[in-house]
C-alpha cells in the first residue's frame, strides 16, 4: 500500500525559501508519480507541482518560476524547493502519490496515497 509522509513546514518571512520533502513507501519509488497540493483556510486544494515516474515536472501558475520539485529514486523522496514565499503561499501542504508505468512523462489526473499534510506559514 502506497504512504506517503511530509516533512519541513515551518514558519517564514516573505522572501525567505523552504524545502518540503515527502517519503514515499509501499511501491517501487520509481514507478510513483508524485504531487504536491495546497489548502488554505475557506480554499479549495489546488496542485501547485508534481512530478512523474519519468522525471517530468508540472506547476501551478502562480508558483512557476519560484518553486522546484525534485525526485531521488535512490532515497525514495520527492522534494519541494519553495523559494521567494509571499504571505499568499501560506496553507497545509500535502504530498500524494500514485502507481504509474515507468518512465511515464505525464503527472498522474488522480492520486491514491495521502500524507497528512504540512503547515507553511508566510509573515513578517
Amino acid at each position: 500500500q502506497l504512504q506517503v509522509v511530509e516533512s519541513g513546514g515551518g514558519l517564514v518571512q516573505p522572501g525567505e525559501s523552504l524545502t518540503l520533502s515527502c517519503a514515499v513507501s509501499g511501491l517501487t519509488f520509481a514507478a510513483v508519480g508524485v504531487g504536491w497540493f495546497r489548502q488554505a483556510p475557506g480554499k479549495r486544494r489546488e496542485r501547485v507541482a508534481c512530478i512523474s515516474s519519468g522525471g517530468q515536472t508540472d506547476y501551478e501558475e502562480s508558483v512557476k518560476g519560484r518553486f522546484v520539485v525534485t525526485r531521488d529514486n535512490a532515497k525514495d523522496t520527492v522534494s519541494l524547493k519553495m523559494n521567494n514565499l509571499i504571505p499568499e503561499d501560506t496553507a497545509t501542504y500535502y504530498c500524494a502519490g500514485q502507481i504509474q508505468i515507468l518512465g511515464t512523462n505525464t503527472c498522474p489526473a488522480r492520486y491514491t496515497g495521502w500524507g497528512q499534510g504540512t503547515q507553511v506559514t508566510v509573515s513578517s
